[in-house]
């Protein structure tokens, strides 16, 4: 288990279970402030709970973390998985739970979130470097992860290159526009 990171006043530390009901408040401000410019109210609302959402597995496996203020606020959260699940909740269904191989598959990149009001203070980064040393760590020589459209200039700031545009289905009828990026690491 890694360390956990100070940076300045953030805190970098693995997420518990006993972090879920934070994490899910934290989840859905930021949908419904930050990516406010790229969705619909309705897109966002619809999204919310299933391609949104806590993966408790993440969790579980300690693939997710968390950033904290010196004061213990959770500011953001984010991660990585070994899994097939490239994106979605725990809530999601169509979830493919078995382990990828190192040798051949790329490690996901999964749920990033910032909480409204440290956006721009570098909380995503944290989380994507903390991300990349632990699949690193792992084997993994390449990442791989849908983003939304608020999320593709982070990915591409850390060497992320565009794949596809796909959109996301939606139990609503409607669908969310994304981006499939991919990333070589240096290792291998």
């Amino acid at each position: 288990m890694p360390a956990p990171r100070e940076e300045s006043q953030f805190t970098v530390r693995l997420a518990t279970l006993d972090d879920v009901p934070a994490l899910e408040a934290l989840i859905a401000d930021s949908v419904r402030v930050l990516q406010a410019p790229d969705y619909s109210a309705e897109q966002r609302e619809a999204a919310l709970g299933t391609v949104f959402g806590v993966d408790r597995q993440l969790i579980r496996d300690e693939t997710y973390f968390v950033v904290e203020t010196a004061g213990g606020v959770i500011a953001g959260c984010g991660g990585w998985s070994r899994r097939k699940t490239l994106f979605g909740s725990d809530r999601r269904g169509g979830r493919e739970d078995a382990m990828l191989d190192p040798a051949c598959d790329a490690a996901r990149i999964r749920a990033f979130f910032v909480r409204p009001g440290y956006e721009r203070r570098g909380i995503g980064s944290l989380i994507m470097e903390a991300s990349e040393r632990a699949a690193e760590n792992q084997g993994f020589t390449r990442l791989e992860l849908r983003a939304t459209l608020t999320g593709v200039p982070l990915y591409r700031k850390h060497g992320f290159i565009e794949v596809e545009q796909t959109e996301i289905p939606l139990a609503s009828g409607d669908a969310l526009r994304a981006i499939q990026m991919l990333k070589v690491l240096r290792a291998g």
